[in-house]
């Protein structure tokens, strides 16, 4: 009887095992979006973008990494943000061009201009499912501030959960 009871007791562990590993496997995708952010309700005057110091940043981000080998890949959720160091002024950002692995463009975010406050962060989310950028996606912005030594910060940051397994990794632009 007891031996009845283990070979049930184990089977049933087994059973449960495989439905939780069953389960984490078959996550639901999100779908891909684009337009997280209204860009309009930031857009700004181009009288007010005179006398400004500008530059551009590149950032690299990475919508998929290579898994085992070149033919098996790893899908990543990139958050590119945008922030504004400064404590005083504005940041204008003109452009944030999305470019693949072969140098194509992806994607411009926004047509016009946009503000960002002091000490504000905004973001750009590029879904999992969004695979367009591929292994070597780049961004370049162009962008503006009244004091030349309040240059913004991009970063992104790269992170992907499956079951138990997760992965996350970061980096920053540097200027042009």
């Amino acid at each position: 009887m007891i031996e009845r009871l283990l070979v049930l007791s184990i089977k049933y562990t087994v059973a449960v095992f495989i439905a939780l590993a069953l389960l984490s496997c078959n996550q639901p995708k999100e779908e891909i979006s684009f337009q997280a952010i209204n860009w309009e309700k930031r857009a700004v005057d181009p009288t007010v973008l005179d006398s400004l110091t500008t530059g551009s940043t590149y950032l690299s981000v990475y919508s998929e990494i290579y898994q085992i080998s070149e033919n098996r890949t790893y899908h990543l959720t990139v958050t590119v943000s945008m922030r504004n160091i400064s404590s005083s002024d504005t940041l204008y950002v003109f452009n944030a061009k999305h470019y693949n692995t072969k140098g194509d463009l992806v994607r411009n975010y926004f047509d016009k201009p946009i503000y960002i406050n002091p000490l504000e962060t905004v973001e750009i989310v590029i879904s999992e499912g969004d695979k367009e950028g591929g292994t070597g996606g780049n961004f370049v912005f162009e962008w503006g501030t009244p004091v030349a030594h309040n240059e913004p910060r991009f970063e992104a940051v790269m992170i992907s959960t499956t079951g138990q397994q997760g992965l996350s990794f970061s980096t920053q632009g540097i200027k042009r």
